[in-house]
């Protein structure tokens, strides 16, 4: 096992952890950065200001721009991106769009790569995907209750959706969106089938923005309605009635991404708390000489560690060949809950000021704990996980 960083990715991250450094941290007390995720026009800023370094999407294809790293070189450079929440805004690397561009790489036709995914790879415009909703479609998509008719118009065929959407990160600001929903009748009734469709046109109702721990994602997260939503035949992603065979080139890549992404958070939650622990003077010494702080420290030492490993198999499988569904499904669970026992130690290294604004650990505290939860509770993947070990087991 080999696991040397090759030259020119360690210059890339280097590249993206100083730019975070230098020219993102600064904006952590943009006005602009808000209870609903940072606002369009800060993430514009943030952009252009990457694209003058070099080091906008690194994930998307080169043909339109970006770096096209491989799954292992995004571990590296997403965990220097997300050394500030802010800093996968400004590569243009975070959710929903970084699983957007994946997928839409992966299925586009060569028209829709032209329409759809050029401007999305570009950093020109933002995406959202609807598929979760409030007594549907969740940790158990089978459950998808949104609908799709077929139909045909004087301008050819396609399909009318109806349903609701929520928890639908970035829908405010979206340029478009790409929808699950579930055939209703003919051959394919029962098929979940995937749709792409611009945001600005009747049919789609933005019904309300939904207040959450986390404040990281642009565009906040969202209730949206489809009211008699028409989509032409040539706006489906893959082929009709694939649709949950499709979303498996996205989830598993995206759930990983996460752990990337969030590993730099927590990296620099122990950095500050460390820093913290080495000035801070208690009882005549350095509060990080106390076992009691010195032993969360090494702990966190360690879950980094773990985590790391962890994101970079799983990386690797998937430059393999291989789905990765078990490796990053692990991982999800390994990293969502180190990181979250990483920033919840540093509140505590840091005592009374963990728990203020005077650093970013609290934001980060708040906006971790979210992670637990979306691409799949912990709960969920150790069932799909220990199913697959009962049957391993026969």
């Amino acid at each position: 096992m080999d696991f040397s960083i090759p030259q020119d990715l360690k210059d890339l991250a280097q590249r993206i952890r100083t730019f975070v450094e230098d020219e993102v941290i600064p904006f952590e007390r943009d006005e602009r950065w808000t209870a609903h995720g940072p606002t369009e026009g800060l993430r514009h800023e943030l952009v252009a200001l990457a694209a003058k370094r070099g080091v906008l999407a690194p994930h998307a294809p080169t043909e339109f721009g970006g770096l096209g790293l491989s799954h292992f070189g995004n571990a590296v450079a997403f965990e220097a991106a997300g050394y500030s929440m802010l800093g996968p805004i400004a590569l243009h690397c975070a959710a929903p769009d970084e699983g957007n561009i994946h997928m839409l790489d992966v299925l586009c036709t060569p028209e829709q790569r032209q329409r759809w995914l050029r401007p999305l790879a570009s950093g020109e415009v933002r995406s959202c995907f609807a598929m979760t909703e409030p007594w549907g479609a969740g940790s158990d998509p089978a459950q998808l209750q949104t609908t799709a008719t077929p139909t045909h118009t004087s301008k050819g065929g396609g399909y009318v959706i109806n349903g609701t959407k929520w928890l639908i990160t970035g829908a405010q600001g979206a340029a478009f969106t790409i929808i699950m929903a579930k055939v209703s009748e003919g051959e394919l009734a029962g098929k979940a089938t995937m749709f792409l469709a611009d945001m600005k046109q009747e049919g789609i109702v933005l019904e309300r923005q939904l207040d959450s721990l986390d404040a990281s994602f642009t565009g906040g997260h969202w209730v949206m309605r489809f009211d008699n939503l028409f989509v032409p035949d040539a706006d489906i992603i893959g082929q009709p009635g694939q649709g949950f065979r499709n979303a498996q080139v996205r989830l598993a890549p995206a759930r990983l991404t996460h752990c990337m992404r969030w590993l730099g958070s927590a990296v620099r939650a122990n950095d500050i708390a460390r820093a913290y622990a080495a000035k801070r003077q208690a009882f005549g010494h350095r509060i990080g000489d106390h076992e009691g702080v010195g032993f969360m420290l090494a702990d966190n030492d360690m879950d980094i560690h773990i985590s790391r490993l962890a994101i970079w198999n799983a990386a690797w499988q998937l430059d393999q060949g291989s789905r990765g569904n078990v490796e990053s499904s692990m991982c999800k669970v390994i990293c969502s809950e180190a990181i979250w026992r990483v920033a919840d130690r540093c509140v505590q290294i840091l005592g009374g000021m963990g728990v203020t604004g005077d650093t970013v650990v609290e934001r980060i505290f708040r906006d971790v704990r979210s992670f637990r939860i979306y691409d799949g509770p912990s709960e969920v993947h150790r069932w799909s996980l220990a199913r697959r070990s009962l049957e391993a087991g026969k």
